[in-house]
């Protein structure tokens, strides 16, 4: 019955409609899943299995009558940490936070419940999400399951541990900076960040967007299909459309697709991220695709430019707060914040300026290619207890080059799996799009999900 807990939500979907398996039984399956796995992996925040096993009742019902909300009725999920969940609180990953229930759903969790998928928990992320990594100040350190030595990512740490340990099949993430597709890379998942303002969230902020982590590119999609619904609560949001999630491989004959080795500023992949990514382009070339080395477009001063931008946000908040709840942050986050002090207005305005750089930047590289593949990460995944693969707080982004930028743009990109590491890491290969064509992203990702050499068997507890 365990094995219930590893069907992709498709699968799922389709298998409730045969009324071969019931939501019922896959609840069960995944709570089993969940009791071997999290005393060690520490994915989980607000479980809360009886709630889920309620919601499932309901969703069994609602099959047995073929009355179902949708295909995601009964399927289980996860939702992070910073996504409101009604009558949960929301501590965004410190201890520092003010722990008041949220009064409402913010809109990715509004819609999941809505389609009658069954919320089993929130999941953990590090301080503010301002790190990629499980280490945080409120939730307690987690772990990678392809390694329990090593670190998930983050900042959609317990989202990612939870998709590689089978935690169910879809997984609710955000990303301001490559906080989804860095863990997806590595727990080799699939992991979407959308255009901005294709899924509906709020608060909304400059790059900040949610989406999902899952094991397959179709689940992945039918996520999309629900969370891409509108709310008027985001401001940011684009226009409702009528778009077609089911996702087929795309015809990459004749496409324009770069290969970008190198970023230009921060960490350089290592050698086998950087094999593991020429054979996936080598892959694309053989059925098509044309290839064109494209040169790096991020620099020293984008890169730097956000670090400081950042700071003097995050100062704004953290050195709003009393001196008790400012010494409950994360000592890397404190230190790295505190810098902010020190930022003047002018270098604030400056280091936003650079947001707009990166933006002009990808749109110029995009006149001349379709697609863009390269390293999610320039690194496999690094020791747990570490805040992040370097551990510095005077360098803390060195590693978010290739991912960043995608989100200052507001292009969809997508992690998947493209390989492992001698010692059996997986292997992040990013595939980014044209603005607004997160369907075409998906089906660049199907192309490749098909072609890849068989995947190594998931982690088992």
């Amino acid at each position: 019955m365990n094995d219930l807990a590893s069907l992709s939500a498709v699968e799922m979907s389709s298998q409730f409609e045969a009324r071969t398996v019931s939501p019922t039984e896959v609840c069960e399956a995944v709570i089993a899943r969940i009791a071997a796995w999290e005393p060690k992996l520490q994915a989980l925040y607000a479980y809360r299995p009886d709630e889920a096993r309620a919601s499932a009742k309901a969703s069994t019902a609602r099959w047995s009558k073929g009355a179902p909300l949708g295909p995601l009725d009964g399927v289980p999920v996860t939702i992070k940490d910073n996504i409101a969940t009604r009558g949960v609180p929301k501590p965004i990953g410190t201890a520092a936070e003010d722990m008041t229930p949220a009064a409402d759903d913010a809109p990715p969790a509004a819609r999941l419940r809505e389609a009658g998928a069954v919320i089993l928990a929130k999941t953990t992320m590090p301080d503010y999400g301002m790190l990629s990594s499980g280490l945080s100040s409120f939730h307690p350190l987690t772990r990678n399951p392809w390694n329990l030595a090593l670190n998930p990512g983050g900042s959609s740490a317990g989202a990612a541990a939870a998709g590689a340990a089978g935690y169910g099949p879809i997984h609710i993430g955000t990303d301001i900076g490559g906080s989804i597709r860095l863990p997806a890379g590595w727990c080799g998942l699939v992991g979407l960040k959308p255009s901005l303002g294709r899924v509906p969230i709020d608060p909304p902020y400059v790059g900040r967007v949610a989406g999902p982590l899952t094991r397959t590119v179709a689940d992945a999609a039918l996520a999309m299909s629900i969370l891409s619904k509108p709310d008027a609560r985001d401001g940011m949001s684009l226009p409702p459309a009528d778009i077609d999630w089911k996702i087929g491989p795309a015809k990459v004959r004749g496409l324009r697709v770069g290969l970008m080795l190198e970023i230009g500023a921060g960490m350089e992949p290592v050698p086998e991220i950087r094999a593991s990514v020429e054979a996936a382009a080598r892959r694309f070339e053989r059925e098509g695709a044309i290839i064109i080395p494209v040169p790096p477009i991020l620099t020293r001063a984008m890169l730097d430019g956000l670090d400081h931008f950042w700071r003097a946000r995050a100062w704004a908040d953290i050195g709003a707060l009393p001196a008790e709840r400012q010494a409950k942050v994360l000592p890397y986050i404190y230190r790295w914040a505190e810098a902010g002090a020190g930022v003047s207005g002018v270098e604030a305005v400056r280091g936003f300026g650079q947001t707009m750089a990166m933006r002009a930047a990808s749109a110029k590289l995009f006149r001349q290619v379709d697609a863009v593949l390269s390293p999610t990460a320039p690194m496999a995944a690094f020791p747990a207890e570490y805040a992040s693969p370097i551990d510095d707080p005077d360098r803390p982004f060195e590693h978010i080059g290739f991912t960043v930028v995608w989100n200052m743009s507001e292009q969809p990109a997508v992690s998947i799996n493209c390989g492992y590491t001698s010692d059996g890491l997986p292997i992040g290969l990013q595939i980014v799009g044209r603005r607004f064509d997160d369907v075409g992203v998906l089906r660049l990702a199907k192309a490749y999900e098909d072609w890849r050499e068989p995947q190594k068997p998931w982690p088992r507890s």
